[in-house]
């Protein structure tokens, strides 16, 4: 496709889904590497400091389908949008937001589990394979909350007026960023779940 071609709403509009598949991208390269260095610290760190019988707590299991909800309820907002039922549109745009608020907070209640199984971020009471869990979780809730200020912004947008059904970049681009990261809790999941040497 050339970018070039199209008037200069549609190029503008082009840029800005590249801009975003360039952004998801570069996140897909900087988890990978994440899980990269998780295997490779598990294969040279056989010892006291490596858990390899690791459990996830329980509020992880329950942001799983927290997170795979609220892409639902985004995916029914967009297309409340596309049949111009503007009060079923702000329906679900707010039940998105609740659930991915439910999901930041059913994560930290996780973390509270872990610290509560005597494992720590840092210290004594702490090993690598509970740090990494730490990191990989908490750098997802960053971008989480990313999503959520991209869905706030929305939500204020639709209170304006800004989108209708021929008219809903904001709300496409917001929800592309959103389906993303809630794929990327379900396979970091996945993958730190099926990874324990429990299985």
């Amino acid at each position: 496709m050339d970018l070039t071609q199209g008037t200069q709403e549609e190029k503008r509009a082009r840029a800005k889904k590249t801009m975003l598949w360039f952004g998801i991208g570069s996140l897909i390269m900087s988890f990978s590497a994440l899980i990269s260095a998780f295997i490779v610290s598990s294969k040279q760190r056989r010892d006291k400091d490596w858990l390899s019988n690791y459990e996830l707590p329980d509020a992880f299991f329950i942001s799983v389908g927290i997170i795979l909800l609220s892409s639902l309820t985004f995916i029914l907002a967009k297309r409340a949008l596309k049949l111009k039922n503007r009060q079923m549109t702000t329906i679900w745009l707010l039940t998105t937001l609740a659930l991915g608020l439910a999901f930041v907070f059913s994560q930290f209640v996780g973390f509270g589990q872990i610290i509560e199984a005597g494992h720590y971020f840092t210290g004594p009471t702490s090993n690598i394979t509970m740090s990494y869990i730490y990191v990989i979780a908490g750098l997802h809730i960053g971008h989480v909350i990313v999503g959520l200020i991209c869905i706030i912004v929305v939500i204020y947008n639709h209170f304006k007026q800004k989108y209708n059904s021929n008219n809903m970049l904001g709300l496409e681009l917001a929800a592309n960023f959103w389906h993303f990261v809630d794929l990327l809790w379900l396979v970091l999941f996945l993958f730190l779940y099926f990874f324990s040497d429990r299985i």
